[in-house]
């Protein structure tokens, strides 16, 4: 499954900060979505938040995922907060919390 048809969306943002990581983590994500997440409709939820999480970063200037710090996520979780539903918020901010370790 390529990382298109998991974010929905141009893997650009999403394949810079993965392969500057390593193949190692670009597995790593993909066995995240694949393997460990059964339901398709989580799935394309959590691919959605990870998607818009990547483009964020790429758009502040974060060179890696391995580059995130909390304060990313927090600046990032903030902005989901003037547009999205406390739940919808709370979801993105799990699956970037496990995708990032932050």
């Amino acid at each position: 499954m390529s990382e298109t048809a998991l974010a929905g969306r141009s893997p650009a943002p999403l394949a810079a900060l993965m392969v500057s990581a390593g193949e190692r983590a670009g597995i790593r994500f993909l066995e995240r979505f694949t393997s460990a997440i059964r339901n398709p409709n989580t799935r394309r939820a959590y691919a959605h938040a990870v998607s818009e999480f990547m483009a964020w970063c790429a758009e502040a200037g974060v060179g890696s995922i391995t580059d995130v710090q909390p304060l990313h996520v927090a600046a990032w979780i903030e902005l989901q907060t003037q547009t999205l539903s406390t739940p919808t918020v709370k979801q993105h901010l799990a699956v970037v919390t496990c995708l990032t370790g932050s």
